[in-house]
Parts: C-alpha cells; sequence; structure tokens
C-alpha cells in the first residue's frame, strides 16, 4: 500500500515537473523566421515606333545574348518617307555638285563664242564710223548718220562687255556663297535621311542586354504602339533577396552587415548574404503598435541583401529564410 502511494506520489510529481517545464519553455522567447523572395534584374523592351507585329523571333525562357533579334515590326510609313528623303537628298546633292563644279564645257564654249561674235561686230561697228565720219569731216555725209554709225559703234562696245562678263561669270563658276547655301541644304537634307533611316533601324528591335526571356507580350499581327514594352528580360546573374522587416529587429539587417540564409528550392545549404541596402515600406498597414495603451508605432523596412557568390539555379520569386536569434519579452 504504502510503494503504491510512493509511486503515485512520484508519478505526481514527475507531471508537475513536466507541466512546469513546459509551461517554462512556452515562456522562453522563441527564434524568429523572416522569409524574403529573390529578386532578378528586370528589363522591359518597348518599340520606338508604331507599326505591326510581323515576327516574334524569340520565346519564353530562351536565352539572348546583347543584339539578338526579338522582335521585327512592319512600317509602310517609315518606307515611304525614307524613299521621299532619299530624293530630296539626291536633288540637294546635285545643286551642291553644280554649284561646286560650276559651268559645263558646252556652256563654257558657247559664252566664248558670244564674246568672239560681240567682239566681231564691234570692230566692224568701229570701222563704220570711221567712215562716217571721214566723209562726214569731208562735207559728204550728214550728221545724222554720223551719230547712227557711233550709236551702233557704242552698243557694240556694250554687247562685247556684256558677252565678256558673261564669259568670266560661267568660267568662275558659283559664288562661294552660293556654293555654301548648296552644301548646307545638302547636309540638311542628308540628316533628314539619317533620321528617318534610325526609325527604320527601329523596325527590328535587338536586345540590349544578356538575360533571359521572362515575357513575351507581342503576338504576330498585332498593332504595336510606340513605347509599350513587348518583351520582359531578366538578367539572372544581377540577383538579389528582399525582406520585410520589422524596425524592432533591423539592427540585424544594418547596412553592410552579412548573414547567413536558406533557398529551399536549391538545398539546405546556407547561403551568405551582405545587406545593400534598406528603405521604409510606404505602406502604412506595416505599423504595428508597441503596446496597446501607450508607446510608438513600429514600421517595416525593406532591406535588399545580395548573395556574395552568384547562386546557381536561382529564379526570381524564389524563398528566402533568415532565423533571427530569440530576443527578450
Amino acid at each position: 500500500m504504502n510503494m503504491k502511494r510512493i509511486l503515485a506520489g512520484a508519478a505526481g510529481l514527475g507531471l508537475l515537473a513536466l507541466v512546469a517545464w513546459g509551461l517554462w519553455q512556452g515562456s522562453r522567447p522563441q527564434a524568429e523566421q523572416i522569409q524574403g523572395m529573390l529578386e532578378a534584374r528586370e528589363t522591359d523592351v518597348a518599340l520606338k515606333i508604331t507599326g505591326r507585329i510581323a515576327e516574334v523571333a524569340v520565346q519564353e525562357g530562351q536565352k539572348v545574348a546583347p543584339g539578338a533579334l526579338l522582335v521585327r515590326v512592319d512600317s509602310p510609313e517609315v518606307s515611304a518617307k525614307l524613299a521621299q528623303a532619299t530624293g530630296a537628298r539626291d536633288a540637294a546633292q546635285a545643286v551642291a555638285d553644280k554649284a561646286k563644279h560650276g559651268a559645263r564645257g558646252e556652256e563654257i564654249r558657247m559664252a566664248r563664242a558670244q564674246w568672239e561674235r560681240a567682239v566681231v561686230a564691234q570692230d566692224l561697228a568701229a570701222k563704220g564710223f570711221q567712215r562716217a565720219d571721214n566723209l562726214f569731216k569731208e562735207g559728204l555725209l550728214a550728221a545724222q548718220r554720223r551719230d547712227e554709225a557711233e550709236a551702233n559703234l557704242r552698243a557694240a562696245e556694250g554687247q562685247t562687255r556684256a558677252a565678256r562678263a558673261q564669259l568670266d561669270m560661267v568660267e568662275s563658276g558659283a559664288r562661294r556663297e552660293d556654293q555654301a547655301a548648296a552644301a548646307a541644304q545638302a547636309r540638311q537634307v542628308a540628316g533628314v535621311v539619317q533620321e528617318v533611316e534610325a526609325a527604320r533601324a527601329e523596325t527590328t528591335l535587338a536586345s540590349p542586354v544578356a538575360g533571359e526571356v521572362a515575357k513575351v507580350l507581342a503576338k504576330v499581327g498585332e498593332l504595336s504602339p510606340a513605347g509599350v514594352p513587348v518583351v520582359t528580360l531578366v538578367d539572372l546573374a544581377d540577383h538579389w533577396a528582399l525582406f520585410n522587416v520589422r524596425e524592432d529587429r533591423l539592427a540585424a539587417f544594418a547596412l553592410g552587415r552579412e548573414f547567413d540564409a536558406v533557398v529551399p528550392a536549391l538545398g539546405p545549404q546556407a547561403v551568405r548574404f551582405k545587406v545593400i541596402g534598406s528603405s521604409p515600406l510606404p505602406d502604412f498597414a506595416t505599423w504595428r503598435a508597441t503596446r496597446s495603451g501607450a508607446g510608438y508605432d513600429m514600421r517595416s523596412f525593406e532591406v535588399r541583401a545580395r548573395p556574395l557568390q552568384p547562386l546557381a539555379g536561382m529564379r526570381p520569386g524564389m524563398s528566402v529564410l533568415v532565423t533571427l536569434p530569440a530576443t527578450a519579452p
């Protein structure tokens, strides 16, 4: 009988000790686990001109190098503007070449023939005036006829000077000012052609960076407006982790501090991260009161941390777990 009482007492004491130990363990501060998410650099690639999608050269999950063709569009408007600009450029260049090179040989020979004809006519007029003047002095010719012969001579001399000036102008070519104006006009139109050619180059959209195709928003036959992304690229080599941390735990994520975390999708091994930045979240719903009656509101911060070594096999959206030591209540 006594043995049963002793055993019952011992069992009661053991149960009491177990309950006390459980209450003590429950009252101890527990370690806290913070969950974050992996992110990678994304680039939204958009067209600079409006056009109809003619070809989509990539698909989601495909790796591309810088300069790789992503999308090709068809823009008849750009082709028409290029034809117009090219014609205007050729015409302006022809005018500039003409001003630079001067008159043709045929035009120079024609002007010289006109001057020589004027010289012969002037000589003939001079001889006629000389005969008329001699006859007038001998009283054999009226003054009116002498004056007419003199007028013919003066007109012939004017014709000779005009023909000579025309020949000099043709031989010397266009003025420097005209040549400069024609050359400037040619350069202006050439600039228009370059602008249209740049627009035509935008009908083939190339990848600006190396990465993996995350999203393909373009479809063949659709009309894509300028500035609207058609492909999203992600650079898996440029990745980091994001955590939402309450400010009472922010000391563990000070700028430049390193910590260990686990990426469950990549295995149980710990990964070393380094904090590269933090900023308060703008959402007021992240506030948390420290005590119901008094105290202060606790905000949450977005912490960015980069792995010290690139994570092979990482994908944006993978979870990152950080276990923080227990704190006093």
